[in-house]
């Protein structure tokens, strides 16, 4: 029997993420990505938000975790978000900076060594690693990985 091939899946529709606390997520998420909270709960053992832009979700916290992000257990990598250009991308470093947020590299880099893509990695508040980057314009930097991927988190 022919089997028929399924769509491609073009965008991821959201993300979602466990957090220790939910403020201080809310907070974070906010002042970095410039996101509305679209909904959200403060009952107890159901803490959640949705935050999102021009009323399209984008990011949903869950207050379900315990204890920080994990690199050596399965699951999400690195949460990245493409903007439109260099520019956004050194504003979005000041924001994280301004936040006290852990940068994994010093300022904006490439994807890796010669491309013209890239932008800044660090990580949230419960050390889940994140990426904002542009396209273009971040060749001005060596990549601090070499050959292999900035987003590695090398």
């Amino acid at each position: 029997m022919p089997t028929q091939a399924p769509d491609v899946i073009a965008t991821t529709g959201h993300v979602g993420i466990n957090v220790t606390e939910i403020d201080r997520s809310v907070a974070f998420y906010r002042a970095i990505l410039g996101l509305d909270v679209l909904n959200r709960s403060d009952e107890n053992g159901k803490r959640f938000a949705f935050l999102g832009a021009h009323g399209k979700l984008v990011l949903t916290l869950w207050e379900q975790a315990t204890s920080p992000f994990g690199v050596t257990v399965a699951g999400l990598h690195h949460l990245s978000f493409v903007v439109s250009d260099i520019a956004a991308v050194r504003s979005a470093e000041l924001r994280v900076r301004a936040a006290g947020a852990k940068l994994r590299y010093d300022g904006i880099v490439p994807h890796r060594e010669g491309a013209s893509s890239g932008g800044i990695f660090f990580e949230d508040p419960d050390g889940t690693r994140l990426e904002i980057y542009a396209p273009a314009g971040a060749n001005t930097a060596p990549a601090p990985s070499g050959t292999a991927p900035t987003c590695g988190f090398f």
